[in-house]
Parts: C-alpha cells; structure tokens; sequence
C-alpha cells in the first residue's frame, strides 16, 4: 500500500476556496534524487497566479481546463529525509533551503528535488521559518537587477519597496552600488529606510511619475505602472522592468521591440536560478546584508486564509506557511 502525505491540492482554477487539505502519494526518490521533509514554505503572487490562472499564459504551462500539477508552493526549507543510491552531496538529516518554481509541490509534507537542482544547505542558528522566505523575492530582483547590468552609481527606482521582490531589490541594488529610491506607503517609509533605500516617495502623497528627477532604472516591483507611465522619469536610455505582464501583456512585446529604437527600453528578463545564486543569497543572509521581511505566518490548515491575505496586495514581505 502507498504511503501517504498530507497536502495542499487544488483541482480547478479559481479563488483560494479552490485549495483543499486532503491527502497524497509520498513521492520516492531516484537514483538521483532527494526526499525532503518540508518544514516551511511560502504563500506567494506566482503560487495565486498558477492556483488563479488570472493570465492566459499560465493556462499554457500549467494545463489549459485544469491545473496538471495540484500541489503548489515554490519555496522550501526542510530536512533531507531519503537520498537516491547516486546522491553523495547530500544525507538524511541535512537541513536544506530552495526554491521549485516549475513543478512546485512546496505545500506538502515531502517535495522531491534532484541533487543538483537548486537548494543549498541551511546555515546552523537559522530556523526552518527564517529560511523558507529567502529566495522567492531576492532570486526574482536579482535577475531583474543583472539583466538591467546594475552598477555603481546607478539611480533605481523601486515601485513596491516593501512586498517580497520590492524588500529584496532594495536591498540587494544597495549591495551592488546603486543609489535607491523606493516607492511605498508613508507608513512604511522608516521601513524601507532601514533596508537602505536613499530616498523614500509616499505613492500615498505623490506620484513618482511627476518628479524632476531622471533615474537610470525603473523596476517596478508591483506591476502597478505601465513603461508608457514611467517614460518621464527615465534617462534617454533608460530601462523599465516589471514583475508583470502589463496591460494587454505589452510587457513582453516591449521587450522585443524597444532596444531596437535607440531610446529607452523595456526589459522583461525570465527568471533562472542556480545553485550558485541560491548559496550567493544565503550567503548574503548570513552577512547581514540582506533580510528577507516576514509579514504573517500561517500553518498549513489555514493556507485558504494565506491565498486571501495574500490577494489583498498588502502584505509586507513574505507570507510564511509552517508545515507540522
């Protein structure tokens, strides 16, 4: 008889009522592969995404009528409970921290992952819930800021400096050099400052579109304005990036078509992530040199209550979701 898991599964696209608790095969690893025991995971804008197939295009990867894959959660950090008879990086009782953003399976008891995909060991003193927020925001804004070829001296501007891409871009623009203003809500401006941004604009008094200042970057961390709206607030060759498709998904035909035009352009980098990137976050953890916000956490049960939390758009950071 098969062994089994408990799981967040969703078998219909729609609201958060669409998740269920139920129950599912414990996945086996291959030769090549390692079970893990997942101990926290995330709630995040890709996991209400697939779960809502609010865009067309996740209907494409992830099933036309129906999701193919019912249990989301990119996020994981937990501990090794099995290896593959190839796997010698790694043992049972190895606490790991990574992030499947393809096949997701991150809300459940066990998520499978091949040795060399991306994961890394977490460091000793960091808790399961410390690790799981890590890398959805900060493996996100770092693509976006090595596609855009940040650098020091660079002007940024980050709409949306206190959601998990926003905190994280801030962050991690500061690290690189740049100097940063961030756009958010005046409640939050000490906040953002703590995180490093130079300069803090209240979306709630002013609109960042009117300013006289021109900044090299645009990254919109929110996807709450358009490359035609930030035009005015751009170097002649600057470059304007969103976490989504934009209206009428412009974003990515803009992409293929502004470098042509000499001026300034969009960028809609696809996001990868390595072993590399996933140690290199971490790393910066450990260093005090970048933290990712935790703004509620929730055990699995209530992962409906985290969709609608999650929805509102005003969360703060990350969404924590505990495994027991």
């Amino acid at each position: 008889m098969k062994e089994m898991m408990k799981a967040a599964l969703y078998y219909e696209y729609g609201g958060p009522e669409v998740v269920k608790i139920g129950t599912a095969p414990k996945p086996m690893p291959k030769e090549d592969e390692v079970l893990i025991r997942v101990h926290a995971s995330t709630v995040n804008r890709t996991d209400c995404g697939f779960r809502s197939a609010e865009y067309t295009i996740v209907r494409l990867f992830g099933g036309l009528f129906r999701p193919k894959l019912n249990i989301l959660g990119c996020d994981f950090a937990g501990e090794i409970a099995a290896v593959g008879s190839a796997v010698s990086s790694y043992a049972p009782g190895d606490r790991v921290v990574g992030f499947e953003e393809w096949k997701f399976g991150a809300h459940a008891e066990y998520i499978i992952q091949k040795a060399n995909q991306p994961f890394t060991r977490i460091p000793d003193g960091m808790t399961y819930e410390q690790a799981a927020p890590i890398l959805e925001g900060a493996h996100y804004a770092l693509n976006n800021l090595r596609a855009a070829g940040i650098a020091p001296g660079q002007r940024w501007l980050i709409n949306g400096g206190t959601g998990a891409i926003g905190s994280a871009a801030v962050q991690l623009a500061k690290y690189f050099g740049a100097h940063v203003t961030a756009v958010c809500a005046g409640s939050h401006r000490e906040l953002v400052r703590s995180l490093g941004a130079d300069d803090v604009i209240d979306y709630q008094s002013e609109d960042f579109t009117r300013r006289p200042q021109r900044f090299d970057v645009v990254f919109d961390a929110v996807g709450a304005r358009t490359f035609g709206e930030c035009k005015p607030v751009l170097t002649p060759k600057g470059i304007y990036m969103s976490t989504e498709l934009g209206p009428g998904s412009q974003n990515p035909f803009l992409a293929l078509i502004t470098p042509f035009t000499g001026g300034r352009k969009v960028l809609f980098p696809i996001p990868t992530l390595t072993v590399e990137d996933v140690e290199f976050i971490v790393r910066l953890v450990t260093e005090g040199k970048f933290r990712p916000l935790v703004d509620r956490t929730y055990p699995l049960d209530r992962i409906v209550e985290a969709y609608a939390y999650v929805e509102t758009r005003m969360k703060i950071g990350n969404v924590v979701l505990t495994i027991p």
